[in-house]
């Protein structure tokens, strides 16, 4: 290599900070071009950093091809078949960060676009106290526009930076020469991706700004007329309006699943919400009225759909039911309460309701008199576990739906009904059908919605997909990890929880028992993605599942490690600290399985039970795996021995659901939640001859059952959102317990459905949470 006589880029930015918008054109336009010129030579370079552009005279050199990929047919073959991950964190392309197996010349342009990112801002696009927390930035989050950070950035400049970072390879320059003739052109804009146009700026009066931040829906009609590259199927003379729906105080979505339905010919809108005693229930707004009105009986609600008539209402309810309501008033009636899945369900035209069932594997049809029968089967052999989120195609010929697999891989299928059979599609974590003739599906990770020419007759797939909403709003739920809020109409029109430019994130928190907050490390912000956590016996580590993952987190400001790979959930510490048992479905079925928490050795299968194993929890002696069971209707709580090979005990089996369960330090007593009364409610029994008594200890609704470590207070997440503390006061012959009593408020740190969300610490003073963030992307 030739002796150079200056210095990197890494050194000139080391010292400056910022160069002048020109200067970092300029070199970013040669080092383009030099890409260029090797990627026509079959090199990707892979390792674009400004550490290996050197320079002089003010113009830069591209060095260090040492973990280059030349995918020329001389080079013997593939450098990172294995997925190998190679390259600097804060420069990698999403496709390099995740190890994919085929990184192609874009991933260069990726790592160039993000070097010029930095020459404008001072920063790359992502930054972390980590190379984990990076990369998941990477993978998740959309960069702020540098135009937001550096108001004299050209538009063209802003424009090319922003398409040379896509998130999709094929959304980025082709060629290292596109983009530095997108860099020289005044003129190059990017095509600009749909979302609803306008801005809604709300202050003051009956709005409520963070309210509204998550309840914006964005409308749109005859919405499929909008991109291009779509054909659309629309009446002569038709129009497309564009618009946003805001939601007043007290009537804002709430929920855990799908949230949002539209009556088949778009003109009535029904969603999960809250109720006055914080319940919730659905809300029925029509598209031509500025406010909702509560639908009577319809507390627990979750999953709503219309019926083809568009007269009634579905939804799934407490204890396994699926229920349905009079749009107009009325009563609901129960169809069935045998199911155990929320994940969705759709209203065929023959009568019949295709739902899922969590534990039944493939969907269920139910009929108008209440008949459940299987309908699609998991194929096991390809690691498929659940079909979540039905949609009876036009005529009832098909049934769109979602495929989830081991590990934690979900992917767009269509069934025929006459047969059941089905196929894969696309990889995706929602779909639906569009009456313009397209099948709309979002991406799984990024979040965009995509749209592609459907024919629901022969059930294929035609054309290009085209991108219709780029990072779509979302919320946690069961499965997949984020729900998109999107409903269509069968006239046509689409509705969405709109990107509004905020961020849903969190910090880590302690929170002292009179409500006080205490940053653990102001460093780790997460967008809302976590499904879980437990705290260590001695309180210095955390197990969180972000992504269907688990990753430890040391609270003194350490880094955070990753310590499953093939799908974890439902973390539990063993009492030394040492080891965490958590649930995985690497098998045909969930189990319960064990891993070193420093990441050493091989996860290993702890219990293996005929059903799916859906929580666990061990004993503080680490004598006893208390675990709860769920699918076919049945949700249930089981014991066994881990220190001798004894039968499994029966703790809780009832036709109730139980979920949640909590051992006291001295191993008597379990606590645990049921859904017995129609609502979630906590009860505790002795342990294990659970069948001698029971006590409800909560009053209102409670989740979360949590026992301090001096075993005299439990404590709960109460429905109202109250942090509940419970004084126990038991004998040695029976049990007894005070009033609940509230501690702090908890509606602003994040839960998750029927999952563990914070820890006390080993002195019972402090709680560690996650704190709700709404921030700027």
């Amino acid at each position: 290599m030739p002796y150079i006589d200056g210095e990197t880029l890494r050194d000139k930015l080391d010292r400056e900070k910022q160069l002048g918008v020109e200067e970092a054109v300029k070199i970013t336009t040669e080092v383009a071009e030099a890409l260029d010129y090797a990627h026509r030579q079959e090199v990707i370079h892979r390792d674009i950093k400004p550490e290996n552009l050197l320079l002089h005279d003010g113009r830069p050199l591209v060095a260090d091809f040492g973990i280059a990929l030349a995918v020329s047919a001389a080079a013997g073959g593939r450098m990172t078949e294995t997925g190998l991950s190679l390259g600097t964190p804060h420069y990698k392309s999403p496709e390099q960060a995740t190890a994919e197996n085929d990184i192609t010349h874009r991933s260069d342009v990726y790592s160039l676009g993000a070097v010029l990112y930095e020459m404008l801002t001072g920063d790359p696009p992502h930054t972390g106290s980590a190379a984990q927390q990076i990369i998941m930035k990477i993978v998740t989050e959309e960069a702020r526009p540098v135009t937001a950070l550096r108001k004299s950035v050209p538009p063209n400049v802003a424009a090319a930076v922003a398409m040379s970072i896509e998130k999709l390879a094929a959304d980025r320059f082709d060629t290292g020469r596109a983009f530095a003739e997108a860099l020289a052109n005044p003129a190059f804009r990017t095509t600009p991706t749909t979302t609803a146009s306008g801005d809604v700026s709300i202050s003051g009066g009956p709005w409520n700004r963070l309210t509204t931040a998550f309840a914006l829906l964005a409308a749109m009609t005859t919405i499929l007329a909008l991109w291009n590259g779509l054909e659309p199927r629309t009446e002569p003379g038709s129009s497309i309006l564009r618009y946003f729906m805001a939601f007043p105080e007290g009537e804002n979505i709430a929920g855990w699943f799908t949230r949002i339905a539209l009556s088949p010919d778009g003109t009535r809108l029904v969603y999960i919400g809250e109720a006055p005693n914080g319940e919730r229930q659905l809300w029925l707004r029509p598209r031509d009225q500025l406010s909702a009105t509560p639908m009577p009986g319809t507390e627990w609600a979750e999953s709503p759909f219309f019926s083809p008539d568009g007269e009634q209402v579905g939804f799934f309810g407490p204890r396994g039911t699926i229920r349905i309501a009079p749009v107009d008033g009325g009563a609901p009636v129960t169809l069935t309460d045998s199911l155990v899945g929320v994940a969705g369900a759709s209203w065929a035209p023959d009568g019949f309701i295709y739902a899922d069932a969590e534990g039944m594997g493939g969907l269920v049809r139910v009929s108008p008199g209440g008949l459940s029968e299987p309908f699609t089967t998991v194929d096991a052999a390809r690691g498929e576990s659940e079909h979540i989120w039905p949609e009876v195609l036009p005529g009832g010929q098909g049934v769109l739906f979602v495929v989830a697999s081991h590990p934690e891989r979900y992917e767009v299928a269509v069934a025929d009904v006459a047969t059941g059979r089905h196929r894969i599609l696309v990889p995706g974590s929602y779909a639906r059908y569009a009456a313009s003739g397209h099948l709309l599906y979002v991406t799984v990770g990024g979040g965009n919605l995509m749209a592609q020419r459907f024919d629901p007759q022969n059930l294929t797939l035609s054309g290009e997909a085209v991108r219709l909403v780029e990072g779509l709003s979302a919320h946690a739920a069961g499965a997949p990890f984020f729900v998109p809020d999107l409903t269509v109409s069968t006239t046509g029109t689409l509705m969405y929880l709109a990107p509004t430019g905020l961020q849903d994130s969190t910090e880590l928190v302690w929170v002292a028992r009179d409500g006080t907050v205490d940053v653990i490390d102001p460093g780790w912000t997460e967008p809302i993605s976590v499904q879980g956590l437990d705290l260590s016996s001695d309180g210095s580590r955390l197990a969180v599942v972000q992504s269907g993952e688990i990753w430890i987190k040391d609270l003194d400001r350490g880094p955070l490690s990753k310590l499953t790979f093939d799908g974890g959930r439902r973390p539990t510490w063993t009492p030394d600290g040492t080891t965490l048992a958590f649930i995985s479905g690497r098998g045909d079925r969930r189990q319960v399985y064990r891993r070193n928490a420093d990441g050493t050795g091989a996860a290993e299968l702890l219990l293996d039970e005929p059903e799916q194993i859906q929580d666990v929890r061990i004993s503080t002696d680490g004598r006893w795996a208390v675990y709860r069971t769920g699918g076919g209707g049945v949700s249930d709580l089981y014991a066994r021995r881990l220190d001798e090979d004894g039968e499994r005990i029966p703790l809780v089996v009832t036709p109730d659901q139980e979920t949640q369960p909590a051992l006291s330090p001295d191993g008597r007593w379990l606590a645990y939640v049921t859904l017995g009364t129609g609502r979630p409610e906590v009860w505790v029994r002795p342990f294990p001859t659970t069948a001698d008594a029971s006590w409800r200890v909560s009053t209102a609704g409670g989740t979360e059952p949590l026992w301090a470590h001096s075993g005299r207070e439990l404590f709960y997440r109460s429905e109202g959102g109250e942090m509940m503390v419970v004084p126990i006061t038991e004998s040695q012959a029976t049990f007894v317990h005070g009033e609940p009593r509230p501690l702090f408020s908890v509606r602003d740190y994040a839960s998750y459905i029927m999952v563990k969300m914070f820890g006390v610490s080993p002195d019972d003073r402090r709680f560690v949470m996650l704190r709700r963030l709404i921030k700027p992307k």
